[in-house]
């Protein structure tokens, strides 16, 4: 039986405009767990029954410069025990640590990003942990091979330069179609930012990008992916601009797809 760990993160203190994803963790689970839907993932594989399911709480973050070793240590503590961690973030800028605990058990991996933006500027405001900035961290230090980016309809002058440097494939969202979208073989760490969604399906985030992924789009990607993946983060929610629990909704149905590779 497949083993995922959930760990939350939250921290949104690299956020570059609105904060508000510290809390997401909390309002993932309960979308996850609540009585509203089933465990079931569209593979047909069940959470708890299939896979067995460790939910670790929330890390205890202090918005200190010991956040990123914690984060690093328990990513690498789930993955030597066994486990696949999934974190629920959090702001982008987590993803960073998750890969430095990543590499450290697995070595250098393949990545699949879903996003509105690159994230991939060298610093954003002078500060190169900026949530705009986690794959140029990861590129640099070596800890992915191949990184495809999805949905991206933000692509400036600086973040294309940045793209030809680390030889980054993206996939524009004008160009989207889901078959024609690269799935790195393993080992595979899958990153979801829910504003790669479009706004109409996920408005609880700081940046609403229009143009972008329908859930079902995303979807169609992940049913390509060859499991088993090494780990997956959903991040950027926003409950402070949630409509109903939309948001939160769409993060619960998107770790399960998660889980369901694991």
């Amino acid at each position: 039986m497949s083993i995922v760990r959930l760990i939350g993160l939250p921290t949104d203190v690299n956020s570059s405009f609105l904060r508000g994803p510290a809390k997401a963790p909390g309002h993932i689970r309960a979308a996850l767990f609540s009585d509203m839907g089933n465990l079931a993932t569209e593979s047909g594989r069940e959470l708890v029954q299939d896979i067995a399911v460790e939910d670790a709480g929330d890390l205890p973050l202090d918005e200190s410069s010991a956040d990123d070793p914690r984060i690093e240590a328990a990513v690498a503590q789930a993955c030597r025990d066994g486990a696949t961690p999934i974190l629920l973030g959090g702001d982008h800028a987590v993803t960073y640590p998750v890969l430095r605990g990543i590499a450290a058990v697995h070595g250098p991996v393949n990545i699949l990003h879903f996003d509105a933006h690159p994230d991939l500027y060298d610093e954003l405001g002078g500060n190169r942990r900026s949530h705009a900035s986690p794959f140029a961290r990861v590129m640099e230090e070596g800890l992915a091979t191949r990184l495809v980016q999805v949905g991206i309809r933000t692509l400036n002058a600086h973040q294309r330069e940045q793209a030809a440097r680390f030889g980054v494939e993206i996939v524009p969202m004008r160009d989207f179609a889901a078959a024609a979208v690269p799935t790195p073989a393993a080992p595979l760490y899958i990153s979801i930012d829910l504003d790669g969604l479009d706004p109409a399906c996920a408005p609880g985030v700081s940046h609403h990008e229009p143009g972008g992924l329908s859930v079902r789009q995303l979807l169609d990607v992940l049913a390509r992916v060859n499991g088993p993946i090494v780990g997956g983060d959903v991040v950027e929610l926003n409950p402070d601009r949630d409509l109903n629990g939309m948001t939160a909704a769409v993060a619960a149905k998107l770790v399960k797809e998660l889980c369901a590779l694991a």
